[in-house]
């Protein structure tokens, strides 16, 4: 499925790419606008959700900026309909590390709207009326749009933001398998709960959405479990090994297998 897309342009050396269902979404927004305002009404609403998907790219920089800091790379940013994803070449096993380049996409959502904040104060707290179609209205519900953003992807389902936050701490104090596997069942259960609420109330894109994460978490603690097999084979490789000098001076000594 992440094969789908197209790639778009470079941000800070970053590929940013879009997925092919992106498409679908644009439709359905500039269809729900061109029902309310026709042409100009449609305009409007492609430009919105458009910058809001800019503020999803400022937020997946946060991460991958920062991750750059500590020499990880990150080839990619992919935009879903449903946010975006940043491509880590590998995820930091210091707890330290994690938490920072975790914290710094919503850090970037709260910046935003600090600075969105001043530009309605006026207008929105003090009773005028703003309408929707306009700058000022755009302004204010960019400023929803981020805080909601940021305080959503602050929510302890693993791997969202919050989850990752929540392995993080836990990984200072126990093993780095075994704070995942926490925060995945941690996370399992609240998803389970979004998903069935979700369902309840009708929000069917809120019960989608969190089955996705249900899965995204299971297959990315699979892959940490995966990951800790192949270390603790290769240490017992290594912990077995016998260096055996050979007789001719200047060769190098061999390495072979020790008993099992």
């Amino acid at each position: 499925m992440l094969g789908w897309s197209i790639n778009l342009c470079k941000v800070f050396g970053i590929q940013l790419a879009v997925h092919a269902s992106f498409v679908l979404l644009l439709a359905y927004w500039g269809y729900q606008g061109w029902l309310e305002g026709g042409v100009v009404g449609m305009g409007w609403s492609v430009g919105l959700i458009l910058l809001f998907f800019v503020c999803v790219i400022l937020h997946e920089l946060g991460h991958s900026l920062t991750a750059r800091r500590y020499g990880i790379n990150v080839p990619r940013i992919m935009l879903l309909p449903i946010g975006g994803m940043a491509e880590f070449e590998r995820i930091p096993r210091k707890p330290a590390q994690e938490l920072l380049i975790t914290v710094a996409g919503p850090a970037v959502n709260f910046l935003l709207v600090a600075l969105l904040v001043p530009l309605v104060w006026r207008d929105y707290f003090h009773g005028e009326g703003i309408a929707a179609n306009s700058p000022a209205g755009v302004a204010v519900q960019l400023v929803y749009a981020n805080l909601i953003m940021g305080i959503f992807n602050l929510v302890p389902v693993f791997p969202m933001d919050g989850g990752r936050i929540f392995r993080a701490l836990l990984a200072m104090k126990l093993p780095y398998l075994r704070a995942t596997w926490w925060a995945v069942m941690v996370g399992r259960v609240l998803a389970i709960g979004f998903i069935a609420w979700g369902l309840y109330t009708d929000r069917l894109m809120l019960a989608v959405l969190f089955t996705f994460i249900l899965f995204a978490g299971n297959n990315e603690y699979q892959a940490a479990l995966r990951r800790e097999q192949e270390e603790a084979y290769w240490r017992e490789l290594a912990r077995q090994a016998i260096v055996v000098p050979t007789e001719r001076p200047g060769e190098p000594p061999l390495i072979v297998h020790g008993p099992n």
